[in-house]
């Protein structure tokens, strides 16, 4: 083994003790404090729950979700989650221009100006 292969083994070994001890502590109770914390604005809905919560259908969610009316937030695995106070003013928007005649691509051009 050669200085430069120890020096770069040691770096390595560093790194991998600094992981273990000091990054992922703060990640994993940087996720405790998130995971309580449903109350925040910050809140998120999984797709099945805004199919139960607003009475509408999953292919509406899939469709408002490839249009652009609903954005996700992140996904885990197949689920998609979104905004909670997000989706719940958009729907109400998009029920109100609806109900007022306008078509889907008047009321995304009103909500995200496209």
């Amino acid at each position: 083994m050669t200085n430069l292969d120890f020096m770069v083994y040691t770096e390595i070994l560093v790194i991998a003790v600094i992981t273990i001890t000091i990054i992922i502590p703060i990640m994993n109770n940087s996720r405790k404090n998130n995971v309580g914390n449903n109350k925040k604005k910050n809140a998120v809905i999984s797709a099945k729950e805004i199919v139960d919560r607003f009475s509408i259908s999953y292919q509406t969610v899939n469709y408002y979700t490839d249009f652009g009316l609903l954005q996700v937030v992140y996904k885990r695995g197949n689920e998609r989650f979104y905004n909670k106070n997000e989706v719940k003013h958009r729907l109400a928007k998009i029920t109100k221009l609806a109900g007022e005649g306008y078509s889907l691509r008047l009321i995304r051009r009103k909500l995200i100006g496209w």
